[in-house]
């Protein structure tokens, strides 16, 4: 029968022994593993000394991902790279080198490489060498590379010992084991004990058993009379040396010949005992003074060469530059392909032209000019073509450009034409200053003819009131009666005052032509002024005449030139008080953004608009043939006016008065708009 209770018993036992094997095996494998670790950091301690010993830096190509990982020492993934990235530590050339290699590698053909590359080093940065060592570092379960790792050995030390190395076998090698050197030798106390024949010939030594049998000493020697003998050590010299400046016995040089300039490069060595007592003095040189004077030359060539070329080079640029400055092109007709070439550069064609097109390019009335010119040139003819044509072309200014062409035939070897050279050369602005000048010409001598007809209109307004005077002064002394004398001199007072009156506003319009007229500006109260200046000119007006003088300010003061705008108030309202017999004047001013706005109006009989047209014009008269003042008023004040800058307005119609308008820029120091004051000589108070 079946034991339950013996089947359980068994089953623990079976699980205890299971679980004791399994405590047993867990204790055995975590001392193996401390033990691994423990093998394996060793093995990472080891490695990080070789890496930092021997200058190694560790990295691993992926193939999948194409990323470039630097490893630590520890051989964790320090940083990542793409390939871009990657390739700025090196030279370009050498980078497509490791990608060669690390492809060659990920392909099969090879399994271990190594290679050379330089880094791509910033300016002033020396370039740093370094070996790379690559190798497979995974594969997968069908054998293909997964990853590559790359050694990268720092070498750059090493290369500069070799190329140190290299360099001082080449110098060495050249000074010592070449014919060409000087070599001479002196004992401990600085006497020559031998020369070579190649020292002979570069000091001028023409016997070398003299110099060997007198004890020539170092300091005989002008190159190396500055060398002390106990403390000399390999030495490297290069002198010029000037045998003009040696002229001291000491120096023998008139026993071997030697003058001028002497080039001369040598090394001094001192040998030595084991001891280290100076044995002697063994020095090699040459005679460099040929190779100078010739490298010299050589300079002194090239400079000139170069200053040659620099010089045609230049009058080259400047032909080019002139040509584009100045708006001139170089034209090549070409009888045979019937096509005008053009160009601003002696080497480079700019534009071609058929002959339809050169007809197209002109004007309606210059197509026939340019179809003659093409007739011509068709035809061979061996004179010059000149012309000037407009073009239906516009310059920046919207102005039709006028060009200018001069051609001339250019001969070949058997003396037929083979083409046209020339020039064309814009001239809108000389055509332009043409039309202009013959404009200003034109105003030039109208503006002569006006001066004729001044002149002749000053004689005549002169000789008026100077008859005037002449003739009441001759009837002063013919019969008379003694009441008419006082009648006489009146006239004759009159006279002279209006001849007065026109001289000086004669000579002072003649200043004002001249801008011989200064103007000085002040700070003025301009309502005090406005009022008595108006005043001024309507003292001569009749009783019948309504006054109104609008003051909108309590206080303005502006910066103006208060005698010339004076003046200028003055005579308009004296001007208008000559027209108005009844009726009404009125005067008024405003200050509006920068500006003094004056303005006088009156109802009087007016100016026909023949008149109106021409009224600042000089000895004016109106249809009655009477004179504005005195002829020279309104042309004082018009360019009284604008040489301060401002603007002057006049308008009239017959039977509805005159109204004169005035705009002086200036500045306002101090405004005041009180209230309103109309000044009026129909009011009791003088107040409104």
């Amino acid at each position: 029968m079946f034991d339950l209770n013996h089947c359980v018993v068994y089953v623990m036992i079976v699980m205890l022994i299971a679980i004791f094997i399994l405590f047993r095996y867990n204790r055995i494998y975590l001392k193996r593993e401390r033990l691994n670790n423990a093998t394996l950091n060793e093995q990472n301690s080891r490695l990080a000394l070789v890496l930092r010993t021997g200058r190694l830096r560790v990295w691993k190509y992926v193939l999948a991902t194409r990323h470039y990982y630097f490893l630590s020492e520890e051989g964790s993934q320090e940083q990542e790279y793409n390939p871009v990235e990657f390739s700025q530590f090196f030279d370009r050339d050498d980078f497509e080198v490791l990608r060669s290699a690390i492809y060659n590698i990920c392909e099969g053909k090879e399994k271990i490489t190594t290679i050379t590359l330089l880094s791509n080093a910033k300016d002033g940065d020396y370039r740093r060498h370094y070996e790379i060592s690559l190798s497979v570092s995974e594969h997968d379960e069908h054998g293909r590379v997964l990853s590559v790792i790359g050694i990268q050995h720092d070498v750059t030390e090493e290369h500069r010992r070799i190329e140190y190395v290299n360099q001082l076998l080449m110098r060495y090698h050249t000074v010592f084991n070449t014919s060409l050197v000087d070599m001479i030798y002196y004992d401990h106390e600085g006497v020559l004990k031998d020369i070579n024949e190649r020292a002979c010939q570069a000091f001028g030594v023409k016997d070398r058993d003299f110099v060997l049998n007198n004890r020539f000493l170092l300091k005989n020697n002008p190159i190396f009379s500055d060398v002390e003998i106990p403390d000399l050590e390999t030495t490297r010299t290069s002198a010029i040396v000037d045998f003009s400046r040696y002229e001291d016995p000491l120096y023998h040089l008139d026993k071997f010949g030697l003058h001028g300039k002497m080039y001369y490069e040598s090394t001094i060595n001192p040998i030595r005992t084991p001891e280290g007592e100076l044995d002697g003095v063994f020095m090699t040189g040459r005679n460099i003074t040929e190779m100078v004077e010739s490298f010299h030359r050589q300079q002194a060539g090239a400079e000139h060469l170069r200053k040659a070329t620099e010089s045609i080079r230049q009058y080259v640029q400047n032909i080019n530059y002139a040509l584009q400055v100045s708006d001139i092109r170089l034209l090549n007709y070409y009888p045979k392909s019937a096509t005008l070439e053009l160009s601003n550069n002696i080497n480079v064609t700019q534009l071609r032209f058929s002959q339809l097109r050169c007809i197209r390019l002109a004007s309606p009335r210059f197509r026939r000019t340019v179809s003659s010119m093409l007739i011509r040139m068709d035809h061979l003819v061996r004179s010059n073509i000149d012309a000037t044509i407009e073009l239906e072309l516009y310059d920046k200014q919207r102005r039709k450009i006028w060009m200018m062409f001069n051609l001339v035939p250019i001969m070949d070897s058997e003396g037929r034409v083979e083409r046209y050279f020339g020039m064309c050369r814009d001239i809108t602005d000389l055509v332009e200053t043409e039309q202009r000048l013959a404009v200003e010409t034109q105003k030039a001598q109208e503006t002569e003819r006006l001066k004729q007809a001044f002149l002749t209109n000053m004689s005549y307004e002169i000789r008026t009131p100077l008859n005037n005077v002449v003739g009441f002064a001759g009837l002063l002394n013919v019969d008379h009666d003694k009441e008419d004398e006082a009648s006489f001199i009146e006239q004759i007072k009159l006279g002279t005052n209006t001849m007065l009156q026109l001289v000086n506003d004669v000579l002072y319009l003649s200043q004002l032509d001249a801008n011989m007229v200064e103007y000085t500006k002040t700070d003025v109260e301009f309502t005090k002024l406005f009022v008595s200046r108006c005043q001024m000119g309507w003292s001569n007006l009749p009783s019948d005449v309504k006054i109104i003088m609008e003051n909108p300010y309590e206080s303005l003061v502006v910066h103006i030139d208060e005698e010339h705008v004076g003046y200028v108030i003055q005579k308009i309202c004296q001007l208008s008080s000559m027209y108005v017999d009844h009726g009404r004047i009125s005067a008024r001013y405003e200050y509006r953004r920068g500006e003094l706005i004056i303005n006088i109006e009156d109802t009087g009989e007016g100016v026909d608009p023949d008149t109106v047209a021409h009224i600042f014009g000089r000895f004016v008269r109106d249809k009655q043939e009477r004179l504005i003042g005195t002829g020279v008023d309104l042309p004082i004040v018009q360019m009284l006016v604008q040489q301060m800058g401002g603007s002057i307005e006049f308008d009239s119609k017959i039977g509805h008065g005159a109204s004169v308008w005035i705009s002086i820029p200036c500045e306002a120091k101090v405004i005041d708009r009180g209230r309103a004051d109309i000044f009026s000589n129909m009011s009791e108070n003088n107040l409104l």
